[in-house]
């Protein structure tokens, strides 16, 4: 199974655009004046949210001036964004802003999760999934609203991957994530169990923040996902992102500048945070309080 589709090729190949344009002293409304787009155009092909035609690629990069190879570069590129991952298959049961992401998610090497509110997606069990689902969208019918768990479960396969090879996964959650129960306290109990055998898998480590931490650097951040990708024989890595999501969108971040403010906010809650054997300890405990309520 193919999981990497277009998410990788388009933001590559909109970042050497862009920089191209910027080179050549071109400004996005000129470009589009003088291909007879619109401004929103460019910018969703520079910001790798859509695919691109060959055509296209040639005529923004004859505008730019750049070199015949650089154009032959560019148009095989531009070829590799027309491939599409699994996560299409589903339509709308996800939502355009966050195909980007499970792109992303599914070509990453590492992923760095830090979460306030809840069990972080790659964790979470079915009936976790569902109430979420139901929490949030009470207005869905059955059927789509169990496409939406789908595509969460079926994401968690990428963990047991062999080809590539699955990411890392490193979580931080809040303790009060912990405490928050389901409406079925046994079902939280099962979801805790769960996050306690994640723990123990070769690429998976859990830790917890406990409430008297104190602030973590830059905590007003929120919660936000770090995801690192190879470096090795890649001419041109794709550079480590920062994902935070909402209701409405997604914010992607990979200037250096920012990156550094949320790896600093990263290395400052490793220290704070429990190490992953007393995370253990301290997720059995909890687990066990919520099946002896039952």
């Amino acid at each position: 199974m193919d999981d990497s589709g277009s998410t990788v090729p388009r933001r590559q190949l909109g970042r050497y655009l862009r920089d191209l344009r910027e080179h050549a002293h071109v400004t996005v409304a000129a470009a589009a004046r003088e291909l007879e787009w619109s401004t929103p155009r460019i910018w969703r092909y520079e910001t790798g949210q859509v695919p691109m035609h060959p055509n296209d690629v040639e005529a923004m990069c004859r505008l730019y001036g750049a070199p015949p190879e650089t154009i032959k570069t560019m148009r095989s590129l531009a070829r590799e964004t027309k491939s599409r991952g699994w996560w299409y298959s589903y339509g709308e049961a996800i939502d355009e802003w966050f195909k980007l992401y499970v792109g992303l998610e599914a070509e990453a090497t590492r992923i760095r999760k830090y979460e306030t509110n809840v069990i972080p997606g790659l964790l979470q069990t079915v009936d976790y999934v569902r109430e979420i689902m139901a929490t949030d969208h009470p207005e869905m019918g059955s059927a789509e609203r169990q496409a939406k768990v789908e595509v969460r479960l079926r994401r968690q396969g990428l963990l047991s991957r062999t080809v590539p090879p699955g990411p890392r996964l490193d979580v931080i959650v809040g303790k009060v994530v912990l405490r928050r129960p389901l409406r079925d306290r046994a079902a939280m109990g099962r979801q805790l169990d769960y996050l306690v055998a994640a723990g123990g898998r070769h690429n998976v480590t859990v830790r917890v923040l406990p409430l008297d931490a104190g602030l973590h650097r830059w905590a007003m951040a929120g919660g936000f996902t770090l995801l690192d990708f190879t470096t090795e024989n890649v001419r041109d890595p794709e550079p480590t992102t920062v994902y935070m999501d909402g209701p409405c969108g997604a914010v992607y971040l990979e200037k250096p500048h920012k990156i550094e403010i949320y790896e600093d906010a990263w290395r400052s809650l490793t220290t704070l945070a429990l190490n992953p054997e007393e995370s253990q300890a301290l997720i059995t405990a909890i687990a066990k309080e919520m099946h002896d309520a039952e």
